[in-house]
């Protein structure tokens, strides 16, 4: 990837992302342009000096984002290496990734209000009548709803300090968790509470969530590249995430320990997917929010359900069902995106946040947990999105997808 050597800058992130629209960059330019010409300013000149400060830096090994609008792509940039060890990969546009928690609103909770549209089951409904045993520890009042809003007061994850493997060592253990706090009481992200809502998915349609998921949202949006359970053959196609506790790479593997413990397919993480199907997802999915024609498979209300606020009364920390709103997870949102805008996260490097009003949105996605675990992005998501905000208002022409 071409590179330019900026000044540098003050460190406050604020004053650099500032400078940056200032100064440009060039992360995305050679993907439109002959090799050897000058890069061109554009008006996302301070996204692309962003992320590229980010792999130069060596924040991240390299990233796939865009930037969407009013339906249209306006802006994409690729940049950096997929890989580093053990060989060193380019970085391309079709790069498939382990989108980690970003399977919770990609998946899991589409699935589940599918359902509900389906009468199968209510959200207030408690979450024991769908899978029984659920209700042991002192979990019989925790409903669907908090379950979906991170309000079920479960602790964050099941206990990995013992070796345990398969899904039915997980449900044991889903089972036998105690609340630490009491339903509805406070919000605390807990991967637990998905993992119970894929079961739910499983045990209401007599399929496996990998399964369900092809079949009832992948399908129906023609995503050919989005899937659990990578085959054999396609790894070379998938950025690398890190090395495992044997230290081997992983490539193609979920890198979350407790979805790969239960063989890769979970309702909180094990989705892979590139880019261009997210940008498919993405723009079907605020197409049909907006009661726009779009092939998602979700009703309007629906979609406007899930990404509006949904907790207890009176709880200050803003959650759909799924989608994070307001919270201290939010900072993807950047300075300027508006308060009902919604988004989420995934632990190896990818987010997406979104605009409902103008069906604007912001996608990022790397491997920054690649070699090692890697380093935080979470101030680098944060001025993109502001980066974004403030050249979206620009109202230039979308770019050809």
């Amino acid at each position: 990837m071409h590179v330019t050597r900026l000044p540098t800058l003050p460190h406050t992130r604020r004053a650099f992302v500032r400078n940056a629209m200032i100064l440009g960059g060039t992360g995305a330019w050679w993907l439109h342009a002959p090799a050897q010409a000058a890069p061109p300013a554009t008006r996302f000149s301070a996204v692309e000096h962003l992320l590229e400060n980010a792999v130069t830096t060596g924040l991240v090994p390299g990233a796939v984002a865009t930037i969407g609008g009013q339906g249209q792509v306006m802006w994409r940039g690729v940049f950096g290496n997929s890989a580093l060890l053990p060989t060193p990969a380019p970085m391309l546009w079709s790069t498939r990734f382990d989108m980690a928690s970003l399977t919770k609103v990609l998946v899991t909770a589409p699935a589940i209000m599918q359902l509900q549209e389906r009468g199968l089951l209510a959200l207030d409904t408690p979450v024991w009548r769908y899978l029984p045993g659920f209700e042991a520890q002192g979990k019989q009042d925790i409903t669907l709803r908090l379950l979906l809003t991170h309000y079920s007061g479960l602790p964050p994850d099941l206990p990995l300090d013992t070796p345990w493997h398969g899904q039915t060592q997980a449900v044991r253990l889903v089972m036998d968790t105690r609340p630490t706090n009491p339903p509805g009481e406070r919000f605390v992200y807990s991967d637990i509470n998905y993992i119970a809502l894929g079961l739910i998915v499983e045990r209401l349609s007599g399929l496996s969530l990998a399964t369900y998921a092809e079949r009832n949202i992948f399908t129906p949006l023609g995503l050919h590249h989005t899937t659990f359970l990578p085959k054999p053959e396609a790894p070379p196609a998938i950025a690398p995430t890190q090395y495992d506790e044997n230290d081997h790479m992983l490539q193609g593997v979920v890198h979350d320990p407790t979805a790969r413990r239960m063989g890769g397919v979970a309702g909180h993480a094990g989705l892979f997917s590139c880019a261009q199907d997210m940008i498919h997802y993405t723009q079907a999915m605020l197409d049909k929010r907006a009661g726009l024609p779009s092939p998602f498979p979700l009703q309007t209300r629906t979609l406007r359900l899930m990404s509006t606020p949904q907790q207890p009364p009176g709880k200050t920390d803003l959650r759909g069902l799924g989608w994070d709103i307001a919270t201290h997870y939010s900072t993807p949102r950047g300075d300027y995106f508006p308060e009902n805008s919604f988004g989420h996260t995934g632990f190896t490097g990818t987010s997406l946040w979104c605009v409902p009003d103008t069906r604007s949105f912001v996608l990022i996605l790397s491997n920054r947990v690649h070699p090692r675990g890697g380093h935080s992005i979470v101030a680098l998501r944060h001025d993109v999105a502001t980066a974004a905000a403030l050249a979206l208002h620009a109202h230039a022409a979308p770019m050809t997808p």
